[in-house]
């Protein structure tokens, strides 16, 4: 909230709930530590119906930290963990962090172009990934620093039964690691760590860097985002400030990647720094996580609007007893006013006596900072902000603050705020300022306002961006991409309405002169785009156009292709 703003509402009529918050000190490893001590045989997260507790946990994530060492990580070094949600991923990510090094976060189903990108630019030194993405590191290894690869398998953290079955389905689908492949299995990684008798617990500083996580700025050029132990502690001590119905053992629905800053810093470091319960869930779909969530009787979940307008229309969820949820949350774009009201009328059907709370915040902050108070909605409003962050709206690109109401971009000052864009000294310098208040504030590029009550409303993006099933995609670096396929001239990116995605990929594509426009000219160009891009954000459509509309100054003019689709949708509501 601005400097000048009333409190938030939230914070009086909470009772107790602060305005300021004490935040531990220590790293990741310690305050997570410090909560396994306390609850040591409480099950600190489920995978595939198979519970651990914090006390094994620890175990793990210490035999773990033993084992880095041993093949030579040291203090500084960056480790890349491209897994999903899996529990070598909390071992692994913990256990980086244990020995003093910097976990480097990414999509496991990057291209291989991304991972080579991401390995480079976080200058890892070893790097872990499932046995089915064992080939695309292997391509690429020799253009990297990488040591060693560590190779686990989904199937080492099932129970025998799942096993089993995952064996002759999913398991069978994997294509072979060669025997005298250079990597390390990751039982053998873990045995590797009985070889290290001595110190390997690095005492590091809450202000020490811990966490690397990508993002397209405000730029749309994919940047390593630099987060420190402070901020993803203080966002574990927020985020259970502004939901005060959290109890110790409470079921979070940990569906969210663990690549990504809500996924990493609500679902699991939030959880497992408060005594709570993650249930990790590897990939899913909207049929899985209703499933879920009525059989595990979770307490909190977070998604997409796509995720829950998919809810709504599940038969599977009709009779759905849905009244052990304490917290249901929706980020990664706005979620309409309709899709809303709709929402909370399907919770109040089923049992359940709370309201979809909507959120909002940048990788720059880790995530979510600020949210819609438990018992407070104004119809738009992404919410207030977390204790001890500020919010305000200023005329885009400069500190001059605009009156109640006023549109602007959206600046964020608080605990939460990274440390810099890894090797792009001049982006942070943009969007990290420190104005005359003394406050270090982000630059957003989003649009908004703010009531004189302190809630935020979002009302744009100021940059290019496709968001597409909760992922952002930036249209400019896709384009670069396509551009650079032999058959292309040129080409133009857009995202497309789509009930499932929320938006989907289109490709305007425009050949150099005599390549037919053909399928196979198509397909080579998807083979080009494979290679390059994340399956997330590949094209879902490629069209093939004679000429690309141009603005008057030469620039392909993507507005209006998206009107041209806008226009196709509306007909075809009609």
């Amino acid at each position: 909230m601005s400097e000048t703003a009333p409190k938030a509402p939230w914070l009086k009529s909470l009772g107790d709930m602060p305005s300021h918050l004490d935040y531990f000190q220590g790293s990741l490893y310690e305050m997570v530590a410090r909560v396994a001590e306390k609850y040591p045989d409480n099950a600190a997260f489920d995978f595939m119906g198979r519970p651990t507790t914090y006390r094994r946990m620890m175990e793990n994530i210490n035999q773990c930290a033993k084992a880095l060492r041993t093949i030579g990580v040291r203090e500084g070094d960056r480790v890349t963990i491209a897994l999903p949600n899996c529990p070598q991923a909390i071992f692994m990510f913990y256990a980086v962090n244990r020995i003093g090094a910097i976990a480097n976060m990414i999509h496991p189903l990057s291209s291989e172009n991304e991972i080579q990108f991401y390995l480079n630019e976080s200058k890892s030194v070893t790097v872990i990934t499932l046995d089915q993405f064992y080939h695309k590191i292997e391509a690429i290894r020799q253009n990297t620093s990488i040591v060693n690869v560590i190779i686990a398998r989904i199937r080492d953290e099932l129970s025998q039964p799942l096993k089993t079955g995952y064996m002759l389905t999913e398991g069978r689908k994997i294509q072979k690691i060669p025997a005298d492949a250079p990597v390390i299995m990751w039982g053998d990684f873990m045995r590797l760590g009985n070889a290290c008798f001595w110190n390997y617990t690095v005492e590091k500083k809450a202000e020490d860097p811990a966490v690397i996580l990508y993002s397209g700025g405000t730029t749309g050029t994919t940047k390593g985002i630099l987060l420190t132990n402070y901020n993803f502690n203080a966002l574990a001590a927020q985020v259970i400030a502004v939901n005060p119905m959290f109890r110790p053992g409470d079921k979070m629905l940990a569906a969210m990647p663990v690549f990504h800053g809500f996924g990493l810093g609500v679902c699991i470091h939030t959880m497992l720094a408060n005594g709570g319960r993650c249930l990790l869930v590897p990939r899913f779909t909207p049929k899985s996580y209703g499933k879920l969530i009525v059989k595990e009787k979770c307490n909190f979940i977070a998604g997409v609007p796509t995720l829950f307008e998919a809810l709504l229309r599940l038969p599977s969820m009709e009779k759905a007893d849905l009244s052990s949820l304490k917290g249901v949350f929706s980020g990664g774009d706005s979620l309409s006013i309709e899709l809303k009201k709709k929402m909370d009328k399907f919770l109040y059907d089923h049992k359940c006596a709370i309201q979809v709370r909507e959120g909002y915040g940048t990788t720059e902050t880790v995530t979510a900072c600020c949210l819609t108070p438990p018992h407070i909605y104004k119809e738009g409003s992404i919410g207030l902000p977390f204790p001890d962050t500020y919010i305000k709206i200023v005329k885009p690109g400069t500190d001059e603050e605009l009156p109640y109401g006023q549109e602007g971009e959206i600046l964020l000052s608080g605990p939460t705020v990274m440390r810099e864009y890894i090797k792009h000294p001049e982006e942070t310098a943009q969007t990290l300022r420190r104005h005359a208040d003394g406050r270090t504030w982000v630059y957003t590029g989003d649009l908004g306002t703010m009531d004189d009550e302190g809630f935020v409303y979002f009302k744009g993006r100021a940059k290019r961006m496709i968001i597409t099933s909760g992922y952002n995609v930036y249209p400019a670096q896709l384009e670069n991409i396509i551009d650079a396929c032999d058959l292309v001239q040129m080409s133009c990116v857009i995202g497309v309405k789509d009930d499932y995605r929320m938006q989907r990929v289109k490709a305007f594509v425009m050949l150099k002169p005599g390549v037919p426009q053909n399928e196979e000219t198509r397909e080579t160009i998807l083979a080009h785009c494979r290679k390059n891009i994340a399956k997330y954000a590949m094209p879902r459509e490629i069209e093939f156009r004679d000429e690309l509309p141009k603005t008057l100054v030469g620039k392909v003019a993507y507005r209006v292709l998206e009107e041209e689709e806008a226009a196709k949708s509306a007909a075809k509501a009609e």
